[in-house]
């Protein structure tokens, strides 16, 4: 498998680093494909309880499609969307920590992500008006889903650029940290998440997941919620609460 994408996993924590600094972590389709890849393996390892994706380098989280693959027709919105739905459909806790700069599809894989954690100084934009590429609907839908109709409008149509500010109060970084700051911030989130009950972590993203796609199914819902009320990590939680400790969450 190719070197330039680059899966290991801490404990309960698992990282996917885009390794291609030299070109800004740009994706073609060997990396895609790699990026696939390791999903699957995250989806079948039931010991990961989070995801943190980040990139290689301090300029550049994400620079989009490689735009020399995208020229020669050797890659297509339908091998991002792929990604993307992947990586959004993932049972566990996401989180895209943004190493620096992201632009044109790096945007839609951050936002496929279910927290976002970025550097100050950082830019976004999202070129494809600049450069004559109309954008696929299912990162126009992600854009409208993730940040509204009115940013997504300013994004797209007028190629706007954002700094680290402005992308913290849009909604799109959940949070903002100094880039000294950035490694131990990434850990922090990471080794909290990672360290809630996964039950009820993953039963709560599902939902998440319905309501925006508005089809909730009440009956699966339910199930969860009993699945969580007479779980393991529930009689632990509230024996923790009791013995003022941290709880010890098997995830049954």
């Amino acid at each position: 498998m190719t070197d330039t994408i680059i899966y290991r996993r801490e404990g309960r924590v698992g990282r996917l680093t885009l390794n291609i600094p030299e070109r800004h972590n740009s994706l073609g389709r060997e990396q895609l494909l790699a990026i696939q890849e390791h999903l699957a393996a995250v989806a079948n390892d039931r010991q990961v309880r989070v995801l943190v994706l980040t990139g290689a380098g301090d300029r550049t989280f994400c620079a989009g499609a490689s735009l020399q693959e995208l020229g020669a027709g050797e890659i297509g919105g339908d091998c991002f969307r792929a990604t993307t739905t992947q990586l959004a459909g993932l049972s566990v806790p996401t989180i895209c920590a943004l190493n620096g700069n992201v632009f044109g599809a790096g945007v839609e894989l951050a936002l496929s992500c279910d927290f976002r954690l970025g550097v100050e100084g950082a830019r976004m934009r999202v070129p494809a008006a600049a450069i004559g590429i109309c954008y696929p609907s299912s990162g126009v839908q992600r854009l409208v889903q993730g940040l509204g109709v009115h940013l997504a409008r300013r994004i797209l149509l007028a190629a706007e650029e954002f700094d680290s500010r402005a992308m913290l109060d849009m909604g799109f970084l959940d949070y903002l940290v100094l880039p000294g700051s950035f490694a131990d911030a990434t850990d922090a989130l990471a080794g909290k998440i990672a360290g809630l009950a996964p039950l009820a972590v993953r039963s709560m993203k599902n939902i998440l997941g319905q309501v925006l796609d508005a089809s909730v199914d009440e009956e699966q819902v339910k199930e969860l919620a009993d699945m969580c009320a007479h779980s393991e990590d529930f009689r632990e939680g509230l024996a923790a609460q009791r013995e003022k400790r941290e709880p010890r969450f098997s995830g049954t």
